[in-house]
C-alpha cells in the first residue's frame, strides 16, 4: 500500500483544530474551525475522490477518538460507508484493544515505524493518515511517506501546532498536481523524494 498524509493547514502551517472550536484545545488553543468556512462542493469531490483511494486508514490516537465518536452517528453522510466499514489502525501505547470500539480498529504498539512498514508491503491502493499531525511527523521522519496531500486555507492564525515546526527532519518533495477551490483552498499534491537537494543559485543580476 502507498502511505498517504493528507492535511489541512492554514498559510502560517498551522494543522490543529480545523473543523471545530473544540476539536483540539491542547496547549491553549482557541481558533478551532478555522477551515470550515472555505469549505465548498469542489473540496467535498476532491476530498471525496481522495476517499474513494483508501484501502485502510492509519490515525493517532486523538484523531482516532474523534473520528470513533462522530462517523458511526453519520449513516446519511456519503463519506461514512468509507470511513466506518474499511480497517482502522491506530498509533498509540495508551489505547487499549478495549477501548478501540470503532470497528474494525488494530492498535499498533511496540515499534511503529516497523509495523506501519508491514502494512506498506501489504497489496492495496491507499494507506490513509487524516490529520494525526504528530504521527505524520513521525511518519516523514522515518522515511515512510509515500504521499503529502496538503489542503491550504487562505487564513493566518499566528497561533497553534504546525505540521512542520521548527527542528523537522528535512524532506524532498516533488509537486505534482494543484489546483484552487472556488472558495480559496489550495490544493497541492507531492511525493517524497527523500533527503532534499541543496544548491546554489546561478543566475544573474
Amino acid at each position: 500500500m502507498k502511505l498517504v498524509v493528507q492535511e489541512f493547514l492554514t498559510l502560517d502551517g498551522v494543522s490543529q483544530g480545523p473543523g471545530a472550536p473544540d476539536e483540539d484545545t491542547s496547549d491553549g488553543f482557541t481558533r478551532g474551525g478555522w477551515f470550515v468556512p472555505h469549505l465548498d462542493a469542489a473540496f467535498e469531490q476532491v476530498a471525496g475522490d481522495w476517499l474513494g483511494e483508501a484501502d485502510a486508514f492509519l490515525l493517532g490516537r486523538r484523531t482516532y477518538e474523534n473520528f470513533a465518536r462522530d462517523w458511526p452517528r453519520m449513516t446519511d453522510h456519503p463519506f461514512a460507508p468509507v470511513l466506518n466499514g474499511l480497517p482502522k489502525y491506530v498509533a498509540s501505547h495508551t489505547l487499549t484493544e478495549a477501548g478501540a470500539t470503532w470497528d474494525p480498529t488494530t492498535i499498533l504498539t511496540g515499534d511503529v515505524h516497523a509495523r506501519v512498514a508491514d502494512l506498506k508491503r501489504r497489496p492495496g491502493r491507499d494507506l490513509q493518515v487524516h490529520g494525526s499531525a504528530r504521527l505524520a511527523q513521525s511518519l516523514l521522519a522515518a522515511g515512510l511517506v509515500d504521499e503529502l496531500r496538503l489542503a491550504i486555507a487562505p487564513v493566518v492564525l499566528g497561533e497553534g501546532r504546525r505540521l512542520f515546526p521548527d527542528g523537522g527532519a528535512p524532506t524532498g518533495l516533488r509537486l505534482t498536481s494543484h489546483r484552487t477551490t472556488p472558495a480559496g483552498v489550495s490544493i497541492h499534491i507531492f511525493t517524497t523524494t527523500g533527503s532534499p537537494d541543496y544548491g546554489t543559485y546561478g543566475g544573474g543580476a
